[in-house]
């Protein structure tokens, strides 16, 4: 029976444990420590512990840092043939070195584009029409290491990055227990990935989700939907904060930075066309649909965005 070790944090990572421990046995979980999570801020355990619990892994390490000489130790004890990492943490190599059929990665891109914390926001962003998975050897340099499997897909027009991080999860799992199969039996052709292709996709944050109405309408509706459901897209409007979720393409023609509330409809005005906002939330307000929202607006109909 192998010996497969498996570290991950998100929901992202689950139906991968779940896939590896249903044909393989996962002998060992490690994730990060439980934390306060919610508005009540219950310490609770990581979507991976979680789902190691339920399936009967007790086996559970948490270390506080992976630096540690002592985490290490732990794992060279438990002498694992495979070592499969999902959105987890950057190990050192004093770690994924102690597999003696290598330590792996699943992520969540075409590699080498979109090196890094956030791919699948970076997917919708850019406006890519195929992404998918990749396995890889962990290497010193995060995500550089040789590509071992790669699945691809198409990206729906329109598709959110929250719908497309729903749509790769089945494929992270398939391509987690395949890379582990091929591992153990010595069958997976090798290929380096080439730099020069290189693409990097830093995790997003709030602060970078203000959009900018000025540019063409594609580009801002890629914005958008590359950072729904979180951080969420953003702008200023009639002094609050309106987040925007998801939005179309619209036929009606105003001057650029412009908005108009219809009977029907809210539409922004961008560089070269615009957008309906078709899903919407207010300080204060839950997450809705314009036609959720216009029965009780009562506010102006048209205006500028500064």
């Amino acid at each position: 029976m192998s010996n497969i070790i498996f570290m991950g944090t998100p929901e992202f990572a689950v139906p991968a444990l779940q896939a590896l421990h249903a044909e393989f046995g996962v002998s060992t979980v490690v994730t990060i420590p439980d934390k306060p999570r919610g508005r009540g801020l219950t310490v609770s355990p990581s979507a991976v512990k979680q789902a190691a619990l339920d399936l009967g892994i007790t086996d559970i390490l948490q270390p506080e840092k992976l630096k540690d000489p002592s985490f290490a130790a732990e794992i060279e004890a438990r002498s694992p043939d495979v070592i499969c990492v999902i959105a987890f943490k950057i190990l050192p190599r004093a770690v994924f070195s102690l597999s003696s059929n290598g330590t792996f990665n699943v992520h969540a891109s075409l590699l080498p584009r979109f090196r890094g914390a956030a791919p699948i926001n970076h997917a919708i962003i850019e406006g890519d029409s195929v992404t998918g998975v990749t396995s890889f050897l962990l290497d010193d340099v995060v995500d550089t290491g040789t590509i071992l499997l790669q699945h691809s897909c198409p990206v729906p027009d329109g598709t959110t990055a929250g719908e497309l991080y729903a749509m790769l999860m089945p494929m992270a799992a398939e391509c987690a227990r395949e890379t582990t199969r091929g591992l153990l039996a010595g069958t997976l052709h090798r290929q380096p990935q080439d730099d020069s292709l290189a693409t990097p996709a830093p995790k997003v944050f709030r602060e970078h989700a203000s959009i900018n109405w000025q540019q063409p309408v594609h580009r801002v509706r890629n914005f958008i939907h590359g950072y729904s459901p979180s951080p969420c897209a953003w702008t200023t409007w009639n002094g609050d904060v309106l987040k925007v979720y998801r939005a179309t393409l619209s036929d009606l023609q105003l001057p650029a930075g412009s908005w108009r509330i219809t009977e029907t409809a809210f539409i922004v005005a961008c560089s070269d066309g615009s957008l309906s906002l078709d899903e919407l939330q207010l300080p204060g307000k839950r997450r809705m649909t314009i036609a959720e929202m216009l029965p009780g607006y009562r506010g102006p109909r048209e205006g500028v965005f500064a």
